[in-house]
């Protein structure tokens, strides 16, 4: 029996089945030269575009002449509503849904379009292609497990299942709304993530400024330099080969301050069966800075642990103070973060020394006023994350959807 796993209760009976040319046209469209781009005009679609949508993500656009439009719409015919642009080099197999019949064209080759068919419900259409069941068949057609291309032939011959057009049109709908409620939820982590930029802006510009407990006026903020306020120390070699699953020394590798670590290390994610003896071990709000990377910018970070005895590696400067750790590497993520990076030096990897963040200027407010704004920024990190988990679970959920309603 052709019939998914998961399905609304007005429904039953087999799905058919056919390649995916047998039932809606499939194709390219004319060439167009990058010299007959311009800056305004009728969208052009090119595979970085689809990507950049499904990612949402901003992207540069490119645009071809109402006149070149219509000379070219003439040879292929015009896009309309509810057909789908599929990447067919690059990122493979990503989809765009066409939402209005608005003049659009493509980039011919590496864009495949998808003609809608009265049979098939485009947002259907569109849920199969992102689903585990395509995606799966996309590695089946490749000796190697990845493609460079997926082709228009290709693209005829994937084997496709699907219901009436009524349960097409429910599934589709029922999908759209998982996604309206993670758009909401992205939405949502976006004006948070603003939010705490611009409360940092002002804070750390003193426009903000907090009162003791008892209403009292904080000090005013003094002007120092990181090496009067703490001392720099540099972590010891922990390689990648060191990393193991079961290791009973929690560590942190100065890469995982890119990728894995924000402001405040409170879980270590790492461990090692390492000798400590032979390695540096944290102290509670140590700040850890990198020492090497790939960009100025990136490598003027900070990230505060909260716990004693975590194996530091190599790469890594440790700045140990008695100040609020948490607040400086707040501080030094945005206020101070291009004054570090231009200390930084070197071409294909950069390098940031201990020498060189001694000098490295700052406003200090009091430890208490310093306490506070840890507190405050921190409590907007917690609920960035609460979304950031929502946003997964919701994610996760959709997953799960997708590989029980298609076949």
């Amino acid at each position: 029996m052709t019939a998914p796993k998961l399905r609304f209760k007005e429904f039953d009976g087999d799905w058919s089945s056919n390649p995916l040319g047998e039932i809606i046209g499939i194709s390219s469209a004319s060439r167009v030269f990058k010299e007959q781009w311009q800056d305004s005009g009728v969208p052009f679609f090119r595979t970085s575009d689809v990507v950049s949508i499904f990612k949402n993500k901003d992207n540069e656009k490119a645009y071809i002449s109402l006149e070149l439009f219509e000379e070219l719409a003439k040879k292929s015919g015009k896009i309309k509503k509810g057909d789908l642009l599929v990447t067919g080099g690059g990122s493979i197999g990503i989809p765009y849904l066409v939402p209005n019949d608005q003049p659009l064209y493509f980039k011919d080759a590496d864009l495949l379009w998808l003609k809608a068919a009265g049979i098939i419900e485009g947002s259907f259409l569109y849920n199969f292609f992102i689903s585990p069941k395509f995606r799966e068949y996309l590695k089946s057609i490749s000796h190697t497990g990845t493609i460079s291309h997926f082709t228009i032939e290709q693209a005829k011959t994937t084997p496709f299942n699907y219901p009436s057009k009524p349960e097409q049109t429910k599934i589709a709908s029922f999908l759209s709304a998982v996604d309206e409620k993670i758009s909401q939820l992205n939405q949502k982590h976006a004006l948070l993530s603003q939010y705490k930029q611009g409360m940092m802006q002002k804070l750390f510009s003193q426009q903000i400024r907090f009162k003791a407990d008892d209403g009292s006026v904080f000090r005013a903020w003094e002007e120092k330099k990181l090496g009067e306020i703490g001392i720099f120390l540099k972590g010891k070699g922990i390689s990648k080969a060191d990393i193991v699953d079961d290791g009973k020394l929690p560590c942190i590798r100065y890469g995982e301050l890119y990728t894995r670590y924000k402001e405040i290390i409170s879980h270590v994610f790492s461990a090692t069966n390492l000798d400590s003896k032979n390695l540096v071990l944290s102290k509670a709000n140590d700040v850890l800075i990198p020492a090497s990377g790939e960009t100025q910018v990136d490598i003027a970070t900070a990230s505060c642990v909260l716990e004693d005895n975590i194996a530091l590696s190599g790469d890594l400067n440790i700045y140990r103070t008695k100040e609020n750790g948490i607040f400086l590497s707040y501080l030094i993520r945005s206020h101070l973060k291009m004054q570090i990076a231009q200390l930084a030096q070197g071409n294909s990897v950069v390098h940031l020394y201990s020498s060189q963040l001694k000098g490295v200027q700052l406003n200090l407010p009091c430890l208490e006023e310093q306490t506070k704004i840890a507190e405050f920024l921190s409590a907007i990190d917690q609920k960035i994350e609460v979304v950031a988990q929502q946003i997964q679970q919701a994610k996760t959920w959709k997953k799960g959807l997708l590989q029980q309603m298609f076949v």
